[in-house]
């Protein structure tokens, strides 16, 4: 004979399924809540609180133009590395940390003996061989830290860091290079700034590269 099972009994077995629904549906309403989807290009524009362009034009206007008349002479840098090395990379060059790379920002001034589709070759007086200027492959940190003028504990990141440097050097491409890129010719007398990088340990100063800041033609 079967048991008759009392009508509490009965209550309790069909509120455990209902009890375990209930739990169940709220397990889903906060998983739901928890979690969404946004558009990859709204999650960027939301992180992209800093503005390389904006910080590299004040820089270059601010900071770097400036300094230009407190560059080394390219002849007086040359005649220091060869008397005293030490006291002209302490005394004139600039880095942002430990290491035997450095960067100089020098000027000076001669006569085009060479117009390449990447570089003005120019000679100077005093100076051998020719030095040349770059107007082609621009890039690097030469400029962003010749001038000793950044300081890197300013950001928050080595990517924005790094964006500064691509920023100077689009300047450079866009700004200083096509107006003397297409009127320099063989012959010409020029004045010039810009940022050189040499290795302390390694010293290298027959092929020299300046990456340009200011180019003017100055023919008598």
């Amino acid at each position: 004979m079967s048991k008759i099972m009392p009508p509490t009994a009965k209550r309790n077995n069909m509120r455990k399924p209902l009890r375990y629904l209930v739990f169940l549906l709220l397990v889903a309403v906060l998983a739901y809540n928890s979690v969404y989807f946004k558009k990859l290009d709204e999650v960027k524009a939301g992180s992209a609180s800093f503005n390389a362009v904006k910080y590299a034009s004040d820089f270059w206007n601010t900071k770097l133009i400036p300094t230009l008349n407190k560059a080394v002479e390219i002849n007086s840098l040359l005649s220091l590395l060869k008397t005293d090395k030490e006291k002209a990379f302490k005394d004139h060059s600039h880095a942002l940390g430990i290491g035997n790379i450095r960067y100089f920002l020098i000027k000076g001034s001669g006569v085009v003996t060479d117009v390449a589709e990447n570089q003005v070759s120019v000679q100077i007086e005093g100076v051998a061989p020719d030095i040349n200027i770059a107007t082609e492959y621009i890039f690097g940190n030469a400029v962003r830290d010749a001038s000793g003028a950044i300081d890197i504990n300013a950001f928050s990141n080595s990517m924005d860091f790094n964006n500064v440097s691509a920023e100077i050097n689009k300047i450079i491409r866009e700004k200083v290079v096509p107006p003397f890129k297409s009127n320099v010719k063989k012959g010409d007398h020029v004045d010039f700034t810009g940022a050189i990088e040499l290795n302390r340990e390694h010293l290298q100063t027959n092929n020299l590269e300046v990456i340009p800041v200011n180019l003017k033609i100055t023919n008598p």
